[in-house]
């Protein structure tokens, strides 16, 4: 009776860790690709190009980790083209232009998929007539940086 129990609670903790792991494998692939997209973000409110072009870098691989069930082909391979720009080059004006075609998406995503456990708030800029995505309400505009830094309002918040 005791080898039989032992056996029930051997398969039943066996089925729970699978369950674990696979919640843990998307859980950790998705949450990846925000973080990349901030650090993108927050090059491009400094104006550092090199520091721009690899976040974007690492922005692709996150992308290119996600499970498919959450991130379809068709996001992928839109999120990677304009990350894919961002990379190629080294102005900083078309940065910030192919940018606003990345957050155009990222915000179509993070509104479609969990990204974050933290609220993501969605920011415009007036004079790009372009929105993107912060972690703080505090704006900080990446089309404009240093020049127009706080232009800009929060319009929404993804949770």
């Amino acid at each position: 009776m005791k080898k039989i129990f032992l056996l029930v609670a051997l398969i039943a903790t066996v089925f729970v860790q699978i369950g674990f792991a696979q919640q843990n494998n998307t859980s950790e692939k998705i949450p990846a690709i925000l973080p990349s997209y901030y650090q993108v973000k927050d090059a491009l409110v400094a104006g550092n190009t090199t520091l721009a072009a690899t976040s974007a870098g690492e922005l692709i691989k996150a992308i290119s980790n996600a499970d498919e069930k959450i991130v379809g082909k068709a996001t992928k391979a839109a999120l990677t083209e304009h990350a894919n720009k961002i990379v190629k080059t080294k102005d900083l004006n078309a940065q910030r232009e192919y940018f606003a075609g990345l957050s155009t998406g990222m915000i179509a995503l993070a509104k479609s998929a969990t990204l974050s456990a933290e609220p993501i708030y969605q920011q415009y800029c007036p004079m790009k007539k372009s929105s993107w995505l912060s972690s703080e309400k505090a704006i900080k505009n990446p089309y404009y940086g240093s020049s127009m830094l706080t232009c800009g309002n929060v319009v929404g918040t993804i949770k």
